[in-house]
């Protein structure tokens, strides 16, 4: 956990952000990984957000490959721990796009999505609600 407070106070963050936004798909995929396992720390978790990941995250979710939907997927779960980012990630198309890629993905992605959408229905009956209308 010490070295994930360390890369992202280095500055790693800003450099994964970036990647996805104008990287190529298996620089976006690799990025959304490095963002979920950075995101398993706590204080990382609103550097990521604040950095505009999600967002990014949830257009990789909606145009990635394969890979890349599911890495979007588990580090949009981890972040959604925190409750200001799940209703941040509630507030864009994420719901709809997780709800897809549990229909559509492969076992991977299905689990990715499933997690995801369990993480953002925890204390929050707002998204229990969107959840269950997508």
């Amino acid at each position: 956990d010490d070295n994930k407070i360390v890369i992202a106070r280095a500055g790693a963050v800003d450099l994964l952000v970036e990647l996805l936004k104008t990287g190529e798909s298996a620089e976006q995929t690799q990025a959304a990984a490095t963002l979920r396992n950075l995101a398993e720390n706590t204080c990382n978790k609103i550097t990521i957000a604040n950095a505009g990941a999600v967002e990014l995250l949830v257009v990789l979710l909606l145009t990635g490959h394969t890979v890349g939907k599911t890495q979007a997927a588990g580090a949009l779960s981890s972040l959604a721990v925190n409750s200001d980012i799940q209703i941040r990630i509630a507030s864009t198309e994420a719901v709809e796009a997780l709800g897809e890629l549990l229909r559509t993905g492969d076992t991977a992605g299905k689990t990715q999505a499933a997690k995801a959408l369990r993480v953002l229905t925890c204390n929050n009956v707002g998204n229990k609600i969107a959840i269950a209308r997508a």
